[in-house]
């Protein structure tokens, strides 16, 4: 599968104080609470990061998201490996979860996950919102302008293609 779904969006703005902002929906052909049960196995994180990344899973939390669990990883970037460390806070399910990076490569990076049914039955309206802030000031900008918002869109575009794939493989079950 090669082809975005019709219904996934990406948009980004800018924030105040140098930040900005990253919104991407799409809608699933599953339920919200299986929409939700997949991206709260940790797992599968892997499977919808694109493999330039070389993402690693170093500790799966039990295997299982929950309010206060920390998961550790790396992702490789511009050749080198960094580590990040994130935070499962304002946990709700089967409705909405937010990580916030505690280690990694941004200033501040704060990614809520939102599943709402659509009107289209048994559906579901999933929605990313991530706000985040490069380190490094004014030049920390120019490097969003010239290679993270283009590493982003390819990342949430990737993400796209391959949760449309697992849903609709979901329904073929």
């Amino acid at each position: 599968m090669n082809e975005l779904p019709e219904t996934f969006e990406m948009n980004f703005s800018r924030l105040p104080g140098g930040s900005f902002r990253l919104t991407a929906s799409q809608i699933l052909p599953v339920a919200p609470a299986r929409a939700f049960s997949f991206f709260d196995d940790p797992h599968n994180l892997a499977y919808i990061t694109p493999e330039w990344l070389e993402f690693r899973l170093l500790n799966d939390g039990g295997g299982r998201a929950f309010e206060g669990v920390e998961f550790k990883y790396t992702i490789k970037w511009l050749g080198f490996r960094i580590p990040w460390r994130s935070l499962i806070v304002d946990y709700h399910p089967p409705k909405e979860f937010t990580d916030i990076q505690i280690i990694g490569p941004y200033r501040k990076w704060v990614h809520v996950h939102t599943f709402r049914p659509a009107s289209e039955g048994q559906k579901t309206l999933m929605k990313d919102t991530v706000d985040y802030r490069l380190p490094l000031g004014l030049a920390g900008r120019f490097v969003h302008i010239w290679i993270v918002e283009r590493q982003l869109r390819d990342i949430f575009t990737y993400r796209a293609l391959r949760i449309t794939e697992w849903g609709l493989n979901k329904l073929s079950n």
